[in-house]
């Protein structure tokens, strides 16, 4: 009976992990079924205005040259332009899979547009991540996760018919 123990101990070792339930990612209320998504922040926009105030005119002699000059002060004053926001945008699901085929092919692409220089590996780390944002925030993205749009951009991902 002591001997059995061990073995249903190493049986049970052996067996196959419960089934674990895959749920869909979160996205937009408007999702595509079965397209992947990640969020994006818009950064907020801030206008900085610095400007020059007259306090006191100049005092003039009556021949009209200056006896004191006018004084001034600087007010500066902060507007926001455009919030901060949250954006979702829709993104290759080979990359929300971590398919190393696929991440090696965006950091060949990036690499062919000198804005990665690390090897590649098929893993989307950091550097990775750096240049997938250089890229996108010349097109007006700042993240670190590639759009799908940006995927069609570098040719990573096939366009419709229609381009699209």
């Amino acid at each position: 009976m002591i001997r059995i123990l061990p073995i249903l101990a190493c049986l049970a070792a052996c067996a196959p992990p419960p089934p674990v339930s895959v749920t869909r990612g979160a996205g937009p209320p408007d999702a595509r079924p079965g397209a992947c998504y990640a969020r994006g922040i818009v950064p907020a926009v801030i206008e900085t205005v610095t400007e020059q105030v007259q306090e006191d005119g100049a005092v003039r002699g009556p021949d009209g040259t200056i006896l004191s000059p006018g004084r001034f002060r600087t007010v500066t004053s902060t507007r926001i332009v455009r919030p901060r926001g949250e954006d979702w945008f829709e993104t290759p699901c080979a990359l929300r899979a971590g398919e190393p085929g696929f991440v090696a092919s965006v950091q060949r692409a990036l690499a062919a547009r000198d804005l990665y220089a690390g090897p590649i590996t098929g893993f989307y780390d950091g550097d990775t991540r750096l240049a997938v944002r250089a890229f996108q925030t010349e097109r007006g993205l700042e993240s670190g996760t590639l759009s799908t749009e940006n995927a069609k951009a570098l040719g990573l991902v096939e366009l419709g018919r229609d381009g699209a």
